[in-house]
């Protein structure tokens, strides 16, 4: 019992700190806890005629029940680590990390070292080297941009479209606002593109426009 409670201990802190390494909410101790804890759930089955009082022939054990409770509950956790900014959400890898975890705490509850030594792997496997490739595949990056201008500058929007798409965006739920009393235009839209350099270009662009009153390009994140 102890070396499974060890071995659930070990690999939740090793993935833990994976997450805790990129700075994410659920990380060293959330993860090496969830483990533990879900291998310390399965020992309750799996030596269930340790402390059932029964005769042998009249207790049937069914393991499996106590897996699909765990994976029903952590849901639970996993859905306190998604954070819905705006538009973007985060914390999906993380909650999947926690979930993946849970399982990998089964298995060594139920003493599958083999299946849990190559989890672990696998785990850490995504969670980073798919990481480095996912950084350099020629994917879609998403931003939401806000903006606004005085009334009085002479930015129309076919202006600002172009200054955008200049810059390698092109711009999806483009948005209006007017603020009668500060007399200001506000503009909010969803830009995408495959060169992820192309942000910072047009941040650098924007801060030397004197017409712009104030500006925000914020990623969407996992």
């Amino acid at each position: 019992m102890v070396l499974r409670l060890l071995a659930a201990l070990l690999a939740g802190a090793v993935i833990g700190y994976e997450r805790s390494f990129h700075g994410r909410p659920a990380g060293f101790r959330t993860h090496a806890l969830v483990c533990t804890a879900s291998s310390l759930l399965m020992l309750v089955t799996v030596y269930e005629a340790h402390w059932v009082r029964a005769a042998a022939d009249s207790v049937r054990l069914d393991p499996t029940r106590m897996a699909q409770g765990i994976m029903t509950g952590i849901g639970f956790l996993g859905a306190g680590v998604i954070i819905k900014e705006g538009l973007s959400v985060r914390g999906l890898t993380t909650a999947a990390s926690i979930w993946i975890t849970a399982a990998i705490g089964i298995l060594a509850g139920i003493g599958f070292y083999f299946p849990l030594a190559v989890s672990v792997i696998l785990t850490l496997g995504v969670l980073s080297l798919f990481r480095w490739i996912e950084a350099r595949m020629p994917t879609q990056a998403y931003y939401h941009f806000d903006v606004r201008f005085a009334r009085t500058a002479g930015m129309t929007e076919d202006a600002l479209r172009a200054l955008i798409e200049r810059h390698g965006f092109s711009i999806a739920n483009f948005s209006y606002r007017f603020d009668g009393e500060g007399r200001v235009r506000h503009h909010s839209m969803v830009l995408r593109t495959i060169d992820r350099s192309s942000a910072s270009r047009l941040s650098e662009t924007l801060e030397a426009t004197e017409a712009l009153l104030e500006f925000r390009i914020a990623p969407t994140g996992d």
